[in-house]
C-alpha cells in the first residue's frame, strides 16, 4: 500500500492583521475566532454577533414565495369543502420529514388528509403517472407534493387534465419548463422574489405551514431541522436558523416517535447538534428507504402511539445494520474488482446482485478510498441494463461529462458532484472510455485531485478548550459553514496504534514543539504501522473537545495527513515466512539469488518479485508501487541505488538474513594464528570428516572456521585437494586484512548492523541520511 495525501489542501489566504485586532477587542474574543469569522465573510462587529445568535428575524416572511397566496386560498377552500387532499412525499430524509410537517399541519386545521411515499424500486423519484391516476381514481381533488414535483410533467399534466389540482413544493433544480400544476412553490422559482434559494424540501415545507397557520410553528422546527441536515443544502441565511431552532427544540421534544428513535439509537438528547443528526439520525432515515418503502418513517414522526412508535424506531435500527452489511459487502466487491483493472482516472465497476439502494454510498466510499470519481452498476441479467449511482471529485464535472455522452444512457441526472443513471450493459465499456478521456485531457491543464479547504495553518500550542468554545459558537456546521479544518505541519506521531474490533481505525498522538494533541483517524488504521518511526507528517482535520473521566482537552479528529518521508514500515524477521510473500499490490525485491529462486514463487500474483543481483539492476529498478526489501544485501550501496529515486513510493523492510557474522563477529587475530600453526603441524585435513571435530578442538564457531580457511584460501595460505587441507608452505606473504572474503565480512557485519539488528528509529534514519 502507497501512503499518500488524498486530497489538495486549499489554504484559505491571510486576513487584514489590524482588522482582527479590531474586531478582537470590540468582540472580546480571540484574534483566532475572529479570524474564522472573516474567512466566514463575516466583516463587523454587528455581522459576526447576528450571526453567532439567530433569532426569528432570520425567518422570511413565506408570502414571498411564488404562488404562496394562491396554494394557501386553495388548501383553504379544499378544507372548507372537505376535499381529499394526497400528500406525494419522498423516500430520503429530507422527503419523509418534508411529508410529516405537511401532514400534521394540515391535520392540526381540519383538512381531509392522507400522505403517499413513493417506492424507490416500484415508482421512482418524483410525480409517478399511476400512482397519481390511483389517487385520482379513488376522489383525490388536490395533490401537494413535498421535495419533488418540479420535473414531474407527465404526470401532473394528466391529472389536471382530469380535474385534481396539484401543488408542487420543491426545491430541486429548476427544468427549462415547469409543469402545468395549479401551483408552484420553490424558493428559486423564475418568476419568485424569495430572498434565499436554498431551503430544503423541508424547509420549503416549513414555510407553507407557516403561511397556513399564520405563524411560525415552533413544535415543527424539530423536523425542518432533520430535513436541512439531512438534504446537505447551505447552513446559512434562513437554513442556519431552521437548524439552530431546531436543534433546541429537538434537545426538549415530546414527540414519541423521535424520542423512541433516540432511544434505540442509545443516543442522548441533551448532545445532540448537527454532527448527530448528520451521521447518526439521517442514516436510519435513509435506510429504509433504501431498502424498500420508507412510509413507516412518516408514521414514526407523527404518531402518538408509544408502543406504535418503538416498533418502528426498531425497524429503522435493524434496516440500518442492515444497509451496512450490505454497503460493506459491495465495498469490498468494488474494490477487488479495482485491483483487477488497469489504473484508471475514474473508476466504472459493474456487477450483477449489487443492490442498487445503496450503490451512491458506495461510490463515495471508492472516491475517499482512491481520491478517484467512481461510477457503480448493478447489472440486470434480465434486462441487461446496468443501473446505479456515480459521484465525484471537485476537480471533475461528472454531469457535464456524462451529458457529452447522453445518447449512451437510457436515464441520466444529476449534477456536478453526483449522478444517477441507467444504461445498456454493451455501454459500460463506451462509458469508461469517454469519462476517462474527459478526464485525461482535464488533467493536462488541472490537477486531478480532490480539495480541501483548510482555515489556516495553526500551532497545537493555540488549540485549547477556550479555543474549541469559541469555534462552536459558530455552530451549526454544515454546507457553506463547514467545520474548521486546521493544518498542523511537520509534526512527530507518536504511539500510534490501530483501533477497532476490525482495527480499521487509527489512535495517535502528535507532537509540535514539545505540545502533544490526541488524534482520531477514522478508517486509517492500516497506516498506523507507517507511523511507528519518527518520521514527520503534516496532518489537517477539526478539533474537538474529548471529556474522560471529568478532565477536557483538544482532540483532532484526522481529515487528511501527508508523510513528508518516504514511508518505511518495519517487517523484519529472522524467520522467513510464506505469509510475508503474500501483500498485494507490491513489488518484493531480493538481493540474493538462492532465496530469489526459493521464495519468489510464493509470492501472490497480485504482486511481482524482481531480483537485484548488481548496482545496474538497483539503478534501473523504477518503483511503481509499493515494495519490499526481502533480503540483506551484500552492501549499503546497494540499498542506496534502490531506495534513493524511489522514494514516492512505501518501502517495506524485511532483511532477512540466515547469516550469523553481525552476530559472531570478525574472528580475532589469535583465532587465526591457532588455525594456521594446527595446520602446519597436522596435513591433509579431510575437511568433510574431521571439520566438526577440528572446530571443536580449537573451540571455535563452525561459520568462523569456514571462513577463516576461506581467507586462507585466498590468501595461499593453504590448498583443498581432494577434500585435504594443507598448507602451502610456499606461499607469499599477504595481509589477510586485504582479502576480498574479509573485506567481505566486514562489510556484511556492517550492513547486517544498520539493517537488521538496529533499531526501527535508527533503521529509518540510516535510510533516510543514504546519499
Amino acid at each position: 500500500m502507497t501512503f499518500k495525501q488524498s486530497k489538495k489542501w486549499i489554504i484559505n489566504s491571510k486576513n487584514d492583521s489590524e482588522k482582527i485586532q479590531e474586531l478582537s477587542e470590540q468582540l472580546n474574543h480571540s484574534p483566532f475566532f475572529i479570524n474564522l469569522c472573516l474567512n466566514r465573510g463575516l466583516e463587523t462587529k454587528e455581522e459576526i454577533l447576528r450571526f453567532i445568535s439567530p433569532d426569528e428575524s432570520w425567518f422570511h416572511d413565506p408570502f414571498l414565495l411564488h404562488d404562496m397566496q394562491k396554494t394557501v386560498d386553495r388548501i383553504a377552500e379544499a378544507i372548507e369543502s372537505g376535499e381529499k387532499i394526497m400528500i406525494y412525499g419522498d423516500y430520503d430524509a429530507d422527503g419523509v420529514t418534508s411529508t410529516a410537517i405537511l401532514y400534521e399541519t394540515l391535520e392540526s386545521i381540519g383538512a381531509n388528509v392522507e400522505y403517499f411515499i413513493p417506492d424507490r424500486f416500484v415508482d421512482g423519484y418524483g410525480p409517478n403517472l399511476q400512482a397519481f391516476t390511483y389517487f385520482q381514481e379513488n376522489g383525490t381533488q388536490l395533490i401537494i407534493t413535498v421535495d419533488n414535483g418540479v420535473a414531474g410533467h407527465e404526470a401532473i399534466q394528466k391529472v389536471q387534465e382530469n380535474g385534481v389540482d396539484v401543488i408542487v413544493t420543491d426545491h430541486h433544480e429548476i427544468p427549462d419548463t415547469l409543469p402545468a400544476a395549479f401551483a408552484v412553490v420553490h424558493p428559486n422559482h423564475p418568476g419568485g422574489t424569495y430572498p434565499f434559494s436554498d431551503l430544503s424540501g423541508a424547509g420549503v415545507a416549513l414555510k407553507l405551514a407557516t403561511a397556513l397557520l399564520g405563524d411560525l410553528p415552533i413544535e415543527l422546527l424539530d423536523l425542518a431541522a432533520i430535513g436541512t441536515i439531512a438534504d446537505l443544502v447551505s447552513l446559512t441565511d434562513e437554513n442556519r436558523a431552521i437548524v439552530d431552532f431546531g436543534l433546541k427544540a429537538l434537545k426538549q421534544t415530546q414527540r414519541v416517535g423521535v424520542l423512541s428513535l433516540f432511544n434505540a439509537l442509545s443516543l442522548s438528547l441533551k448532545e445532540i447538534d448537527e454532527t448527530t443528526i448528520g451521521f447518526k439520525i439521517a442514516p436510519p432515515i435513509n435506510a429504509i428507504g433504501r431498502l424498500g418503502d420508507a412510509t413507516p418513517v412518516v408514521e414514526l414522526l407523527t404518531t402518538f402511539d408509544e408502543e406504535k412508535a418503538q416498533e418502528i424506531a426498531t425497524l429503522l435500527d435493524a434496516k440500518n445494520k442492515e444497509r451496512k452489511e450490505i454497503v460493506s459487502k459491495i465495498s469490498g466487491e468494488a474494490l477487488e474488482l479495482l485491483k483487477e483493472q488497469e489504473a484508471s482516472s475514474i473508476y466504472v465497476l459493474a456487477k450483477e446482485g449489487w443492490h442498487e439502494g445503496v450503490l451512491g454510498i458506495v461510490a463515495s466510499r471508492i472516491v475517499n478510498e482512491t481520491g478517484k470519481p467512481a461510477v457503480i452498476l448493478n447489472i440486470n441479467p434480465s434486462t441487461q441494463e446496468a443501473k446505479g449511482s456515480a459521484r465525484s471529485i471537485k476537480a471533475f464535472n461528472l454531469y457535464e461529462s456524462g451529458n457529452k455522452v447522453r445518447a449512451l444512457f437510457k436515464h441520466f441526472g444529476g449534477h456536478q458532484m453526483a449522478a444517477g443513471m441507467t444504461l445498456p450493459v454493451d455501454n459500460i465499456q463506451a462509458l469508461k472510455q469517454s469519462l476517462n478521456e474527459e478526464a485525461e485531457k482535464l488533467q493536462e491543464t488541472t490537477e486531478f485531485m480532490d480539495e480541501l479547504a483548510v482555515e489556516e495553518e495553526s500551532k497545537i500550542k493555540d488549540i485549547s478548550v477556550d479555543t474549541i468554545k469559541e469555534i462552536e459558537l459558530l455552530k451549526p456546521f454544515g454546507t457553506d459553514n463547514p467545520k474548521p479544518v486546521f493544518l498542523f505541519s511537520e509534526v512527530t506521531p507518536l504511539d500510534a496504534r490501530a483501533i477497532g474490533a476490525d482495527r480499521t481505525h487509527l489512535k495517535l498522538k502528535v507532537d509540535q514543539e514539545g505540545t502533544p494533541l490526541d488524534v482520531i483517524a477514522f478508517n486509517y488504521g492500516s497506516i498506523a504501522d507507517a507511523l511507528k518511526s519518527d518520521t514527520p507528517i503534516s496532518v489537517v482535520g477539526t478539533v474537538e473537545i474529548n471529556e474522560w473521566n471529568g478532565n477536557k482537552k483538544p482532540q483532532m479528529q484526522l481529515t487528511d495527513m501527508k508523510f513528508l518521508n518516504q514511508v518505511i514500515i518495519d517487517k523484519r524477521t529472522t524467520d522467513l515466512k510464506k505469509s510475508d510473500l503474500l501483500m498485494e499490490g507490491v513489488t518484493y525485491l531480493f538481493y540474493d539469488k538462492q532465496n530469489f529462486t526459493k521464495y519468489s514463487p510464493f509470492v501472490t500474483d497480485k504482486s511481482d518479485s524482481l531480483l537485484i543481483a548488481t548496482t545496474e539492476d538497483a539503478l534501473n529498478f523504477d518503483a511503481q508501487r509499493a515494495y519490499v526489501i526481502v533480503d540483506c544485501p551484500e552492501s549499503m550501496e546497494l540499498v542506496k541505488n534502490t531506495v534513493l529515486h524511489n522514494e514516492e513510493q512505501t518501502l517495506y523492510c524485511i532483511f532477512y538474513t540466515k547469516s550469523k557474522d553481525y552476530l559472531l563477529g570478525m574472528p580475532s587475530r589469535e583465532q587465526f594464528a591457532r588455525l594456521y600453526k594446527f595446520l602446519a603441524k597436522h596435513k591433509n585435513i579431510d575437511l568433510k570428516e574431521k571439520g566438526a571435530l577440528l572446530a571443536d578442538y580449537l573451540k571455535m564457531d563452525k561459520t568462523i572456521l569456514k571462513f577463516i580457511i576461506r581467507v586462507f584460501l585466498e590468501a595461499g595460505f593453504v590448498t583443498i585437494e581432494g577434500g585435504l587441507l594443507s598448507v602451502n608452505s610456499e606461499a607469499s606473504k599477504m595481509a589477510i586484512e586485504e582479502t576480498k572474503v574479509y573485506k567481505q565480512r566486514l562489510e556484511n557485519i556492517a550492513v547486517e548492523e544498520t539493517v537488521v539488528y538496529s533499531s526501527f528509529k535508527e533503521l529509518t534514519e540510516a535510510l533516510k541520511n543514504l546519499k
